[in-house]
């Protein structure tokens, strides 16, 4: 009975391990995420949006998503999504003050979905994501593009 107890113990443990050790990873993401998600929200301009627009939810998660929804004023919302492994590059258009960032795929990515629209909901794919941006400097450039690199290549390492 007591050689049982210690195996069990062991078999315990390990299991208390490698449940441990599977969190891990996930906060490896998570500071990527919460950097992403912080300057994307932090440096995004709503008034280069259509009146129309009422307001928007940008989120990155810890398993390297990045979702983007703008609600419209007549129930209207858009939806985009694509995941950080099939990250290729960004780039930005306009000036420091005001201009849009382009999250850009490998191949068509983007889920882009639309909700309550007049022309009826639409579902389709697409290359990159565009959001209106504010004082972005290059350093902030420099930044994004450097942790949704390191984001996409964590990604791309085997679990």
């Amino acid at each position: 009975m007591e050689k049982f107890t210690k195996s069990l113990r062991y078999c315990a443990l390990v299991a208390l391990g490698l449940a441990l050790c599977s969190f891990c990873t996930f906060k490896l993401f998570l500071e990527e995420a919460a950097y992403l998600e912080q300057k994307l929200v932090e440096h995004y301009d709503l008034d280069q949006e259509s009146p129309e627009v009422l307001h928007f939810e940008l989120k990155v998660t810890n398993t390297g998503f990045c979702r983007y929804k703008r609600y419209f004023a007549n129930g209207k919302i858009e939806y985009f999504s694509f995941n950080s492994a099939k990250f290729k590059n960004l780039d930005y258009s306009g000036t420091p003050e005001s201009g849009r960032l382009f999250l850009r795929t490998i191949s068509d990515d983007v889920i882009v979905q639309t909700f309550n629209d007049r022309n009826g909901d639409i579902d389709s794919m697409a290359t990159f994501l565009a959001i209106p941006q504010k004082d972005m400097g290059s350093a902030d450039l420099k930044n994004l593009a450097e942790m949704f690199q390191r984001l996409h290549l964590k990604l791309q390492q085997p679990q």
